[in-house]
């Protein structure tokens, strides 16, 4: 399959391809984003003292109340922080070149938020055995909203940059294969989600869940060449699974409604997965019907 819009996105990547620069790049990642995270313990530090900081921490790993959430999407600046980084310093390309052309970027984003959340809108109207559990009240939930917005930003922004506008492109840059530059990043994202603690004998198909998604946005910033459409994808799914309907337990506690773990099997949980893949497929979909739309 072809992809020339790809080649505005791979092109500056072709200035220092080397295997060698892409591995440096990604142990500076790595630092940066420790970096970011001792940072957010040291200003712990200084408002609430070591006890409080380490305490902090601790609910943070749960990231069942909403304050506890925020600092836990905050720790993805230093995500985002690192890529942009590498390409400069390491690879002599622009900063802004790991998310594309502006309007491509704003307008993908645009187009994938809002195929996202119409999809999510409809199947919410779909008769389901699982009914969810009040969490947070809604004027609380409305107080938190627009720094969760945010948050969710910053955390999918930095993922789409780090996977789909870094190491994909710099990949791509070196290998003519999508084998190569697609697949092996999709997989690295996925097998990250790997939770066997919280998500036990499904712990996998979660992970193939996410592979399934990080390939299709691997597809739509190859066809667009832009991250935008992979990032509004990313971030109105991500609203849906953090602020509206979560399972309870880490990453819940900015969350208007929760799902009881408890109250689902493995064998309650494996036909929602396999669902959410269908869904996904089914955004993926229209994104794309609605981009050729908008060029005819």
């Amino acid at each position: 399959m072809q992809y020339p819009a790809h080649d505005e996105l791979v092109g500056p990547a072709r200035a220092r391809p080397s295997l060698w620069r892409l591995a440096l790049g990604l142990v500076l990642c790595s630092a940066v984003y420790a970096a970011g995270i001792a940072a957010i313990f040291g200003l712990l530090v200084a408002v609430s003292g070591l006890d409080g900081a380490d305490a902090w921490m601790r609910r943070m790993a749960m990231a069942e109340t909403p304050t506890a959430t925020l600092l836990v999407l905050a720790t993805f600046l230093g995500m985002g922080l690192g890529p942009l980084l590498a390409a400069r310093l390491l690879h002599a390309r622009p900063m802004g070149s790991l998310f594309g052309a502006r309007g491509r970027l704003l307008r993908g984003f645009a187009i994938g938020a809002g195929v996202c959340a119409l999809a999510y809108g409809v199947t919410a109207l779909l008769p389901s055995a699982v009914i969810p559990t009040a969490n947070l009240a809604p004027a609380l939930w409305a107080a938190f909203l627009p720094l969760a917005l945010v948050g969710i930003l910053v955390q999918t922004g930095a993922e789409e940059v780090l996977f789909r506008g870094y190491l994909q492109s710099q990949l791509a840059a070196r290998f003519a294969s999508p084998l190569a530059w697609m697949v092996l990043p999709s997989a690295l994202f996925a097998v990250l989600h790997y939770q066997p603690a919280i998500m036990g004998e499904n712990a996998w198909l979660v992970v193939g869940a996410v592979f399934v998604f990080a390939l299709l946005a691997a597809d739509l910033t190859a066809r667009t060449g832009s991250i935008g459409a992979a990032w509004g994808f990313h971030f109105a799914n991500n609203c849906v699974a953090i602020l509206f309907v979560a399972l309870d337990g880490p990453l819940s506690g900015l969350a208007l409604y929760t799902i009881p773990m408890g109250a689902l099997t493995p064998a309650d949980l494996r036909p929602l997965l396999v669902f959410d893949m269908a869904v996904s497929v089914a955004i993926w979909a229209g994104i794309l019907a609605l981009l050729r739309l908008r060029r005819a």
